[in-house]
Formats: structure tokens, sequence, C-alpha cells
């Protein structure tokens, strides 16, 4: 349950992180500006939004970097067989092999040539 309930919020501050690369404005280039975020007249104000995606992206960065270390002791702790083949062996039913029959051998024409 833990597993999965950290695998989700992974994969959510994955996402978020790549949002927040996109948003953020380049140093020489104007193509945040296309989002929204050139214009002096936002929330945030002409500065701001960028120390708010800057630190927005740091504190997921963080918390990315916190979960996945979390995710390796998790994974590290399981007991758990990690060979498919001795998965596969255990579940199986251990079946009684049961030795077929011959089937009849079928008669092999004569090789008497008709006169």
């Amino acid at each position: 349950m833990m597993y999965t309930v950290l695998v989700v919020v992974q994969v959510i501050l994955a996402l978020s992180i790549i949002g927040l690369v996109f948003l953020q404005q380049g140093k020489g280039a104007e193509a945040g500006a296309a989002f929204g975020s050139g214009a002096s007249g936002t929330v945030f104000g002409a500065r701001g939004s960028a120390n708010f995606l800057s630190r927005a992206t740091a504190v997921s960065a963080a918390l990315f970097f916190a979960v996945s270390l979390s995710l390796a002791y998790l994974v590290s702790q399981r007991h758990e067989s990690s060979s498919v083949v001795d998965r596969v062996s255990q579940e199986a039913p251990a079946t009684e092999s049961v030795p077929e029959e011959p089937a009849p051998a079928a008669e092999e024409p004569s090789e008497e040539i008709p006169e």
C-alpha cells in the first residue's frame, strides 16, 4: 500500500517538475511570454513569477529526491524472490506426470512386388 502511494506521488512530482520547467522563462529568449509569464502586470509582479517558479521547482525536485530514496529503501527491504524462475516454480501446482501408453505401431506395408 505504501509503495503504491509513493509511486503515485513520484509520478505527480515528475509531471509537476516538467510543467514548472516549461513555464520558466529562458535567460536569452522570450519563450515564456507565450504562456503569459512575460507581462509585468501578472499576479506575481514583473520578477516575482521567476522567483516563485524557481522555488517551486526546487521544492518539487527536493521532494522527488526524498520520495526516490524512500522507494529505494522500501524495495531493498522486500524479501521476495527476484528470480522469475523461482516465482514460477513456487506458484505452479505440483502435478503428477503419468506416462502415456505408446500408440500401437501401424503395420508396415510388405515389400512384395506383384508379378
